[in-house]
């Protein structure tokens, strides 16, 4: 089984949504950013801590060698990498950064309308504009203050 497949499964086990996984070139450092399911609250140091724990278990059963386990919630510019993120945001604000630009930009900000198809729909200046999501190389929120 792929580390990220370990890591989300025991993750969601708990009840906690795996938002993304880094590691450190030579996977020396483990990154785990969770969320609460939709609706669930926001993520405490309590949450983190019990997925640290479950997750430091796990991993020496499973014999992963890394140096460092980090768990966090994923913040206000939290990242959209799933399908699913793009229809629970919707109505808030992103930024993101293509892989091939569109004439000559590639880094655009707008409001998250949905999903349709495999594409996004984001409304920008008022324009609602279609973006495959694997055309989508970096995609954040960003928070209102």
């Amino acid at each position: 089984m792929q580390l990220i497949e370990l890591i989300e499964n025991a993750v969601s086990g708990l009840g906690y949504e795996l938002v993304d996984l880094e590691t450190s070139p030579r996977g020396r450092l483990l990154r785990v950013f969770i969320d609460r399911l939709p609706n669930r609250g926001t993520v405490t140091i309590d949450d983190c801590t019990a997925v640290s724990n479950q997750l430091t278990r796990l991993l020496t059963v499973e014999n992963v060698d890394y140096d460092r386990l980090e768990v966090s919630s994923p913040g206000l510019d939290r990242v959209l990498k799933k399908p699913a993120d793009w229809l629970r945001f919707a109505g808030q604000d992103a930024q993101f950064k293509l892989r091939v630009a569109i004439g000559n930009q590639r880094n655009f900000v707008g409001r998250i309308v949905g999903i349709e198809g495999d594409s996004a729909l984001v409304s920008i200046d008022g324009e609602e504009r279609k973006f495959p999501l694997d055309g989508i190389d970096k995609a954040r929120l960003v928070p209102r203050y």
